[in-house]
Formats: structure tokens, C-alpha cells, sequence
């Protein structure tokens, strides 16, 4: 940068050298308007290096958003992944609760109707055990479905989140664009 910044003065100062020591006829207009030209030439190299310095510090920052947004977008998945996981568990538990149903309703059909009293002590015993598993598969499948609802709120807000710093970067590139 600092050669570019040289190269750059040392160019406005050639020129403002050729400018300035062109032929007798021109010295003599040159030397009655020096100082608005120096003062221009003054004005445009502060102009410059402000544009260069602003230039610089815009690279950070750049870096720094993007870096921002990327570890953003890496949090989304990672919650998105979590959610399919939980929904899956939700779908699975849910199919083995409605086939829990069925197996204590066949359960209480052969506890009422089986003739033999063996059956019904065997459907009866085997439906106490379906009872206490289904209580526990009803109490896990509250909190997946809780867990869902927390991933999708958490979700939610991490792709605002997402959005704004995107918005943050694209302003910043239109800023930087615009010169």
C-alpha cells in the first residue's frame, strides 16, 4: 500500500511539475496561479490517501462479517441437522406408541375373552408391562415434541440472526462499490 501511495504522489508530483515548468510563455501564466493549483493538487492527495486509508480498513471489516456470517450459517445447520435428528426419534416413537396401542388393545381382548384362565393371567401380566412402557414412551415423546419446538424456535432466530448479518455484508458491499 505505502508503494502505491508513493507512486501515486510521486505521479501528481511529475505532474504538477510538468505543469508547472512548461515553456516561458506558460511560466508566466503558471506563476500567476501556482497556489490554486498546488492548493487543488493539495486538496486531491489528501483526497486520495482518505479514499486509501478508508480502503484499507474496509478489508477487516469484510473479513471480519464474512467470518461472522460463516460461523452463522455453520450454527443453522448444525440445529437444522438436530431437528431432522429429533423429528426422526419423534416419527419412530410415535409409530411404536400407536403399535404399543394396538398390542394392549389385543392384550385386553384376550384378557376379557380367552377361555382359559392361563391366557388371561399371561395377556394380563404382559398388559401391566405394555401399561409402565407406555407411560415412559408417552413421557419421551413429550419431550421430543417439546425438543422440536425448542429447535424450531432456536432455529428461527439464528436464521434472523443469519439474515441481518447478511444484510450487514451487503450493505457494506455496496458501500465499498459505490466509490
Amino acid at each position: 500500500m505505502s508503494t502505491t501511495i508513493r507512486t501515486l504522489v510521486l505521479t501528481a508530483v511529475l505532474a504538477s511539475a510538468a505543469l508547472l515548468g512548461g515553456p516561458v510563455e506558460g511560466r508566466a501564466q503558471a506563476n500567476a496561479t501556482p497556489p490554486d493549483v498546488l492548493a487543488a493538487l493539495l486538496v486531491e492527495v489528501r483526497a486520495l490517501r482518505v479514499a486509501m486509508e478508508q480502503m484499507a480498513s474496509a478489508g477487516p471489516r469484510v473479513q471480519l462479517a464474512l467470518g461472522r456470517l460463516q460461523l452463522q450459517e455453520q450454527r443453522v445447520n448444525t440445529l437444522v441437522r438436530r431437528l431432522e435428528e429429533v423429528r426422526s426419534t419423534l416419527t419412530q416413537a410415535q409409530k411404536d406408541s400407536e403399535a404399543t396401542t394396538q398390542r394392549m388393545s389385543e392384550l385386553e381382548r384376550m384378557s376379557r375373552e380367552a377361555p382359559e384362565p392361563e391366557v388371561r393371567r399371561d395377556a394380563d401380566a404382559e398388559l401391566k408391562h405394555l401399561k409402565m412402557d407406555t407411560a415412559r414412551a408417552t413421557l419421551d415423546l413429550q419431550r421430543l415434541q417439546t425438543e422440536e419446538a425448542a429447535l424450531t424456535q432456536d432455529i428461527a432466530a439464528e436464521q434472523s440472526r443469519w439474515t441481518d448479518l447478511n444484510q450487514r455484508l451487503e450493505a457494506l458491499e455496496r458501500s465499498l462499490g459505490g466509490r
